[in-house]
């Protein structure tokens, strides 16, 4: 896809979202909020694993860490610009994510990368359940929703459906940003690293390098996207750093296909539609949840931008109809040619 196909796609995207609140209810807004910001987050996981190769069982921490310096600052009443906020909250999961690549990467991969991330998770899962400051097991409730200062005039966030729009440009810029380093050099390099890491060090590239950087970036969008996720909902538990909810963009980018960008957007709206129709069926809404993700992944392994990409290559690659063999000319000589080779053998047999 283009770069322009990219930006007019995210554009309607954009505007349908945007137009959200004047054709369906506050409850179907707030759930589509929710579903913004869970792509968010399934995009910076993506990164990681579709992208760069590695994978993580832990990346619910660095939401966990968003949310909560978020939630601290918001109900402190801290004197911030709450754009810079989100800039702060993004900087800071970048700096955590650097200093646990640095150890994590250079001392583990593959599965015992996925195992040792996930304790990380589990770990910051305890601390924030004892820590009195942050709620312990009961979280924070009432957090408020932020105004932001437009220089010439403040815009109150916790007003209609100011924050909803907000959602809405912000995450739009994430995902472009995201888009454009993935099919950028950047991208292209950590893509020949997902698929075979020892020719591409063998070409020069510092692989150990790219893959820390690309580990910093995954952590800092997924921060940023705790950071959305608080004021919006306006309460938070330490189940946002639980192994559970870092599962959820692993499922999403995985439903949806990671070999493709777009792939877990499209993964997180079809999670969410699922769990919306079965909201009615008490005590057995996991349960066809898990079938209809058991049936799609049996049905395309590699999600449904994957499905999606097989029909319509075998649409445009129908075998054309083979051009018929160009009849032999009629002449006399093609007949004793063919008569004197058949006979050669038998002159030299008889010889």
């Amino acid at each position: 896809m283009s770069g322009t196909r990219t930006a007019l796609f995210i554009v309607i995207g954009v505007l349908i979202l945007a137009s959200a609140p004047f054709w369906t209810s506050q409850a179907i807004v707030f759930l589509i909020g929710l579903t913004l910001i869970d792509a968010v987050f399934a995009l910076s996981w993506n990164l990681l694993f579709g992208f760069t190769g590695l994978t993580t069982f832990g990346h619910a921490a660095f939401f966990a860490v968003g949310a909560y310096a978020t939630a601290l600052a918001l109900r402190m009443h801290a004197p911030i610009h709450f754009l810079v906020l989100l800039a702060g909250v993004a900087l800071l999961g970048a700096v955590l994510s650097v200093l646990v690549g640095m150890v994590v990467l250079r001392r583990a991969a593959g599965i015992a990368l996925a195992i040792l991330t996930m304790a990380l998770g589990e770990i910051l899962h305890i601390i924030i359940g004892y820590s009195v400051a942050l709620g312990r097991e009961d979280g924070m409730s009432g957090i408020p929703r932020p105004k932001l200062n437009l220089f010439v005039t403040n815009l109150n966030l916790a007003s209609g459906n100011n924050y909803y729009w907000f959602l809405c440009i912000v995450c739009a810029l994430v995902a472009g940003a995201l888009c454009w380093l993935t099919f950028g050099r950047v991208g292209r390099v950590l893509r020949s690293i997902q698929q075979d890491p020892e020719r591409t060090a063998f070409l020069g590239v510092n692989v150990a390098r790219y893959r820390l950087l690309s580990f910093t970036i995954a952590g800092a969008i997924a921060a940023l996207a705790g950071g959305l996720y608080t004021p919006w909902v306006q309460t938070i538990t330490p189940d946002l750093a639980d192994t559970f909810r870092s599962a959820q963009p692993m499922l999403n980018a995985l439903l949806g296909g990671a070999q493709s960008f777009w792939g877990p957007v499209v993964g997180t709206a079809l999670f969410a539609l699922v769990n919306f129709s079965t909201r009615t069926l008490a005590g057995l809404s996991e349960l066809v949840v898990g079938i209809v993700l058991l049936l799609v992944i049996l049905i395309a392994p590699t999600g449904v931008m994957g499905l999606l990409g097989k029909l319509r290559k075998k649409r445009t690659e129908a075998p054309a109809a083979e051009p018929s063999a160009p009849a032999a000319p009629r002449n006399s000589s093609a007949p004793m040619a063919s008569a004197d080779a058949k006979l050669a053998p038998v002159k030299e047999g008889g010889q």
